[in-house]
């Protein structure tokens, strides 16, 4: 689809695929994000679980690629194979929801971004910088002008790519490069100013030193690690592009090796530059707001383009990534196969006109939520959950079956399946992180979805579900009432729309002295003044009793 006779991918033009599709906006974020949670010790812990966990997933990717070397569709292909047609279903409308909400989570950071080099305005503030700063609603809400900027952008990158995917990759390759850049310097500085009284002195974070409150505070950062590493399978979704298939599985592993030392470079040389109460207040994006802490405007800056720039580029990674997981879908004959129709240039059209109509219709539902990135993030990281819990369990299923491929090769299947149970227990354990609210949401997002399904089992003339699935689909339609009920009765806080009514300086324990908001039900929750609420993290939302 990539032209008419299609480019074939090296081995490093997939682990650029890898690395680009992780670091994005989630990287950006990091510094504050984990002071607002945890100290050095819960975020050792944090990343450690999340470094094993993703590494085998990694692993998965990479056997499968050898074990199955004719699944050439990536992520939702195994589940179909292992599961059946609308498990795989649910695989690739995971994935392709997720990376819709996900690139809505891109053009919030750009807006952060805008509204932090536009600063407080004042009566002598010019327009331009007036304009900026009004890019971030006082909550954490996208603005009106940030929700027409952005809205433009969007199709302005449709019509990039509806130029020619090929032109689009060579593009993502110059920016994957240019988005390294300021990230390594900004480890650099705080290499230079690293300081190991303040990074001891944030060892155990804001709770006390128990077992249960350190892991507490873990808990806190879990969808967080998930988020950032959203992109393993990127080598993967392209496997049908590379020039060699063991390329698919290498590329996956040094990938996330590479990104993973990077993510844990900056989250935690940050504890030792500053007190874990000041990295827990910096606005986001917080390397940004830190980098300008420690040596001054020209740092913010810096990071501010190096930000716009990864943000964008890793946009261009999922814009692309998306079109080819629902063109593909469409091939398997589990989504309508108008969804398969191409442009004169070989570009999934159809697939990426849905795409950007749903990624429109995402970005102006942010507007009515507080707190807009997180609400995003963790959204993104539930839905890119389920594929990944599908996939290990497919390369588990293998193993205890005794697959065929193990009859050529019977080397390794003990520890496949040591890898593939790792997987799928972390997948799982992280899906329960998510929480009741989180999970119900992503299943309502399935249902219509499920239409698509449907659709292309009518074309086929075929079945809709088989008794498994249609429990499995019943299962969805409850848990979609419910949660409906949930938002309607106004029993849901999924998307922080409480609207606060008063608010006093009190310094809470463990709140580092932030205001205390008073909720129109009657509540009380513990707020920064230059951080929107941020459901569950321990300085950010609090609620304490009512005086």
């Amino acid at each position: 689809m990539m032209s008419n006779s299609p480019q074939k991918l090296s081995r490093g033009a997939l682990i650029g695929l890898v690395v680009g599709s992780m670091i994005g906006a989630g990287i950006f974020s990091l510094p504050a994000r984990f002071g607002q949670a945890t100290g050095v010790l819960g975020a050792l812990i944090a990343w450690t679980i999340a470094g094993v966990g993703m590494l085998m997933l990694a692993f998965v990717f990479q056997r499968l690629a050898q074990r199955k070397p004719e699944i050439d569709a990536g992520i939702f292909a195994y589940a179909k194979d292992g599961f059946g047609p609308y498990l795989g279903f649910i695989a690739a409308f995971g994935f392709w929801a997720g990376t819709c909400v996900g690139n809505v989570s891109y053009w919030i950071t750009i807006s952060n971004t805008l509204a932090v080099f536009g600063g407080v305005p004042t009566e002598e503030t010019g327009f331009v910088l007036k304009f900026l700063s009004g890019f971030t609603g006082p909550t954490g809400e996208v603005s009106l002008q940030a929700l027409i900027v952005s809205s433009v952008a969007v199709w302005l990158f449709h019509m990039l790519i509806l130029r020619g995917v090929k032109e689009a990759s060579g593009l993502n390759k110059i920016v994957t490069i240019a988005k390294i850049l300021p990230i390594f310097i900004f480890i650099l500085v705080l290499i230079r100013f690293f300081q190991l009284d303040l990074f001891t002195g944030n060892f155990w974070g804001a709770g006390d030193n128990s077992f249960s409150s350190i892991m507490s505070q873990v808990n806190r950062t879990m969808l967080i690690t998930v988020f950032v590493f959203v992109g393993i399978e990127g080598a993967s979704v392209y496997s049908r592009y590379a020039k060699n298939r063991q390329d698919v599985g290498v590329a996956t592993v040094l990938g996330f090796i590479g990104v993973l030392c990077i993510m844990m470079l900056v989250t935690l040389l940050s504890y030792g530059v500053v007190a874990q109460e000041q990295l827990a207040n910096m606005p986001n994006p917080s390397m940004m707001s830190l980098l300008t802490e420690l040596v001054g405007t020209w740092g913010g800056i810096l990071i501010g383009i190096g930000l716009i720039v990864s943000v964008l580029g890793a946009y261009l990674s999922w814009s692309l990534l998306a079109a080819e997981v629902l063109w593909s879908a469409a091939k398997y004959h589990i989504v309508p196969k108008r969804l398969a129709i191409e442009s004169d240039k070989k570009v999934p059209a159809a697939a990426l006109w849905l795409t950007n109509l749903t990624i429109q219709g995402f970005l102006i539902l942010t507007y009515f939520s507080n707190d807009a990135f997180v609400v995003t993030q963790n959204l993104t990281s539930s839905l890119s959950l389920i594929p990944y819990f599908l996939v290990a369990a497919y390369a588990a299923k293998l193993v205890l079956i005794n697959d065929s491929s193990y009859a050529t090769e019977p080397l390794g299947k003990r520890s496949d399946l040591i890898i593939a149970s790792i997987a799928t227990l972390y997948s799982f354990a992280m899906l329960l992180t998510a929480g009741i609210e989180k999970l119900l949401l992503t299943v309502l997002i399935f249902l219509p979805g499920s239409i698509m399904y449907i659709l292309a089992k009518r074309e086929q003339k075929q079945k809709w579900f088989t008794r498994s699935e249609s429990i499995v689909f019943g299962v969805i339609v409850l848990a979609s009432v419910v949660t409906v009920y949930g938002i309607a009765a106004g029993k849901s806080t999924i998307f922080n729309v409480s609207a606060p009514i008063s608010s006093d300086i009190e310094d809470i324990d463990n709140c580092f002295g932030k205001v205390t908001v008073l909720f129109e039900d009657g509540h009380y929750e513990c707020q920064a003044t230059d951080v929107p609420l941020i459901e569950n993290d321990i300085n950010t939302s609090i609620s304490v009793e009512k005086p």
